[in-house]
């Protein structure tokens, strides 16, 4: 399936082609609802998709991970070792990394404005030492370099229907909205890092601290103050999510159905949530597979009832209807298999 898309994008350079399908590897190993919304584009679109998605997770791993014993100096080292391999990169259309290799030309054919990549990696390296936020306007300013930036990078991608000025601003408050999510689900692992995300504001308006959030995390208990802070923030990220919805018609229809299903997934995280009682220092909630499935399913018609009509629109306008047969009803959904849109 990786070739096909290779294929349909125009990739095919060896080395190059090598470079997007280790982006696609980290999408489908890190990206669960990312890289099952992604799946919904057209062939064509995915690998740019996978090329931005993979160097965000790579530089965000660099500063994030867990599982490495790099301290704070070592990390800040390898960003900027990843920020002068983008640089060149940029310049070149190539890099050391494959994750750069990749970006690189995906930057070159979407033609997709460096100075995003670039405000990218300031929040990126604003992480290693900035640990709280003071309020929520400093917060979206982090969000602007962090999340807002993705959804621009994205834009050029997915193309649009209206102008891509009128489209940035709903583009850039999803990928907010999304960071936000990620934020509430990931309060307890983000405290194992050493942050905070949630502002010192908005807790101190329910009485709630950092202690007393690392005494959540540690017991495995919520206390009520806290459980109304992260209501409260639930609600900001909502308001988001409001304030992006109407981007997704401003997108090329057949990119539409891949953006709201990822619309939905994530504002179900926010449900997930909710529904835990807000336990998340000590649990990470997630939509049910169930529902996972059935949001995919929806997209799938989409995705097959914008092909079916750019079809029709290439095709000229149909020919006169005849008089309805009796005992058929008109095709208002489309059966369509995963594969038929694979």
């Amino acid at each position: 399936m990786t070739m096909r898309e290779l294929d349909a994008a125009g990739i095919t350079d060896p080395a190059l082609r090598a470079a997007y399908t280790r982006c696609r590897e980290l999408n489908a190993r890190h990206g669960r609802t990312y890289f099952l919304a992604t799946r919904l584009l057209t062939p064509d679109r995915r690998p740019a998709v996978h090329a931005l998605y993979g160097f965000a997770r790579w530089a965000d791993d660099i500063v994030d991970s867990l599982d490495s014993d790099a301290g704070p100096q070592e990390r800040a080292r390898a960003l900027d070792r990843l920020d002068d391999d983008l640089a060149r990169g940029l310049a070149r259309g190539s890099g050391a990394e494959p994750v750069v290799r990749a970006l690189a030309d995906t930057a070159r054919r979407h033609a997709i404005e460096h100075r995003h990549f670039a405000d990218f990696l300031a929040s990126m390296r604003s992480d290693l030492t900035v640990t709280s936020y003071a309020t929520y306007d400093d917060l979206r300013g982090y969000m602007h370099g962090s999340a807002a930036v993705i959804g621009l990078q994205m834009l050029p991608v997915l193309g649009t229907v209206t102008s891509r000025q009128e489209a940035a601003p709903h583009a850039a408050e999803l990928g907010i909205a999304f960071q936000l999510t990620n934020f509430l689900r990931d309060v307890g692992e983000d405290l194992d890092r050493g942050r905070v995300y949630l502002p010192q504001d908005l807790l101190d308006c329910h009485g709630a601290h950092r202690e007393l959030l690392c005494h959540g995390r540690d017991t495995g208990r919520t206390d009520r103050r806290v459980t109304a802070a992260l209501r409260e923030f639930e609600s900001l990220t909502r308001a988001a999510y409001r304030r992006a919805a109407p981007g997704i018609a401003m997108l090329a229809p057949d990119s539409r159905p891949c953006i709201r299903t990822a619309f939905v997934l994530y504002g179900g995280i926010l449900d997930a949530v909710a529904a835990t009682g807000y336990a998340v220092l000590h649990r990470r909630a997630a939509v049910p597979r169930r529902r996972r499935a059935v949001v995919a399913a929806d997209g799938l018609l989409r995705v097959a009832a914008a092909r079916l009509a750019a079809r029709r629109t290439s095709a000229g306008p149909p020919a006169p209807a005849g008089p309805a047969t009796p005992g058929i009803l008109p095709l208002t959904r489309p059966h369509v298999r995963p594969e038929e849109v694979a």
